[in-house]
């Protein structure tokens, strides 16, 4: 009795053991060391696998991979393609074959691939998110400085959204506080591999410019010209419409605008992240009117995903609501932590 339970014991663990391996992917590495675990990501040159040794998820370099192999269901993207949703592996080393939806196999080489997501886990699983705080204090008049970044997005096959707030205070004894808030929704649709449509609504508020709300919406399209594992440039525009509101003024000021921008992203330095981009408003109701957003930020990379960031946003406004200024910026340091 004893040995036919023990028999059965060590049946069910053996299938259990299979289960859990079958769930597993397998990547094979330039130097022929084998990884197993569960494909999570691939962006920026990095894959990310979950092993079950270690809490923490397992980082390589994209560019060490020689070969992987999954039964789990991705977003890919590639140099020459769009967004394809299916099954990966690879038939041969130093390449990965994707299995769409309608059965269509699509070959790429290893370096032309840019972008893998798992989709299997369900819906947190494509959500991204990150937060960032700062705080300071100085003696002289007692000033206190408060700065707070947000962002979270979500992926899925031919779309992706992102939000995003950032937010300033600065308090000092005997004069009023200074307050600056900027903050955006941004929908892109990607129909083709390097074309995309967008949809963009942001708003600001800054008392140093006067501006008690400004709600600027946005369609439009643009174009990666250059996207690789170390950085992409895009170059996109369109038409938006303006909504404003000023301190001491109870009617809105209303216009349309034209716009164009411009984004690059490289994320090959090591520890370091680099993002800059500029949007240029050229106003097409109020004659000669001018505005440009511009926002550099360099973020350093720390264990246990945070990190350190610095950035410089700065707006400017040829027409600006009398007395303000025409010219305001703020730099921030922060330390944050990302999901």
């Amino acid at each position: 009795m004893k040995s036919h339970l023990k028999k059965t014991f060590l049946f069910i663990l053996l299938l259990a053991g299979t289960k859990i391996y079958a769930q597993n992917d397998s990547i094979v590495m330039q130097n022929n060391h084998y990884l197993l675990g569960e494909i999570k990501s691939m962006e920026r040159g990095v894959l990310v696998v979950k092993t079950p040794f270690s809490k923490a998820d397992f980082q390589v370099k994209w560019a060490e991979v020689h070969s992987i192999h999954s039964e789990s269901l991705f977003i890919t993207a590639a140099k020459t393609s769009g967004r394809i949703f299916g099954k990966i592996s690879s038939p041969n080393p130093g390449f990965l074959e994707v299995n769409s939806e309608n059965n269509e196999k699509i070959t790429f080489p290893l370096e032309d691939i840019l972008y893998i997501k798992s989709i299997d886990r369900g819906f947190l699983d494509r959500l991204s998110a990150s937060i960032d705080l700062g705080f300071t204090l100085t003696r002289a008049k007692n000033q206190r400085q408060f700065s707070t970044r947000s962002n979270v997005g979500y992926i899925a096959e031919r779309w992706s959204f992102d939000a995003s707030y950032n937010q300033l205070i600065t308090s000092r004894d005997e004069v009023e506080d200074i307050r600056r808030g900027d903050g955006n929704l941004t929908a892109l649709y990607f129909p083709k591999s390097t074309w995309f449509t967008l949809v963009r609504i942001e708003h600001l508020y800054n008392t140093e410019q006067l501006i008690d709300l400004r709600v600027n919406t946005l369609v439009g399209g643009g174009r990666d010209f250059f996207k690789s594992n170390a950085m992409y440039w895009r170059v996109f525009g369109g038409a938006s419409f303006n909504n404003e509101t000023f301190v001491g003024e109870s009617m809105d000021r209303r216009s349309a605008e034209a716009w164009i921008a411009s984004e690059l992203n490289i994320f090959d330095l090591g520890d370091l992240d680099l993002l800059t981009n500029i949007f240029v408003y050229p106003s097409i109701t109020q004659e000669n009117r001018i505005r440009v957003d511009y926002r550099l930020d360099i973020s350093y990379d720390l264990p246990l995903d945070f990190y350190i960031k610095t950035g410089l946003t700065l707006n400017y406004d040829n027409q600006p609501f009398q007395p303000s200024r025409s010219l305001d910026y703020i730099w921030q340091t922060t330390m944050g932590w990302s999901w």
